[in-house]
């Protein structure tokens, strides 16, 4: 079931929503100090072209630098990604079929704004938030 829904994904929303991480990431690797935005762009971009049966979760060793990092983000690269993953939610919505992706692409503007500091797990390696047993 989760292939059918990646591959719908993908045709509906997830090959544009990839390219603007993966033009996000080629801005970020010819502006030399910001490489390490564009790795975090195309691991973001792999996730959205394919995305269930996978969710991120915050890396307990990321430190201020990704806090730092997720400022400059928003400034430079996070809000166009986080308005093309609103307006693809709601277009998605027009239709009764889309309403899940539409939602599940509403879920992902969090992860456009601030992605340092995240992993992508497979959901049935993903630990629980508040540490209760799964």
């Amino acid at each position: 079931m989760r292939t059918i829904g990646n591959i719908l994904w993908l045709v509906l929303a997830g090959w544009w929503l990839a390219l603007g991480y993966l033009l996000a990431g080629l801005l970020a690797f010819v502006l030399i100090v910001t490489i390490p935005f564009g790795f975090a762009a195309f691991r973001l971009a792999s996730f959205v072209v394919w995305p269930f049966g996978r969710t991120t979760e915050f890396r307990r060793d990321a430190g201020i630098w990704s806090v730092l990092g997720n400022v400059v983000w928003v400034i430079f690269f996070g809000w166009e990604l986080a308005i093309a993953h609103l307006v693809a939610g709601l277009l998605l919505c027009v239709t009764i079929i889309g309403i899940p992706f539409g939602v599940a692409c509403w879920k992902m503007v969090p992860l456009a704004l601030i992605p340092l500091g995240q992993q992508i797990v497979p959901v049935h390696a993903a630990r629980d938030p508040y540490g209760l047993p799964t």
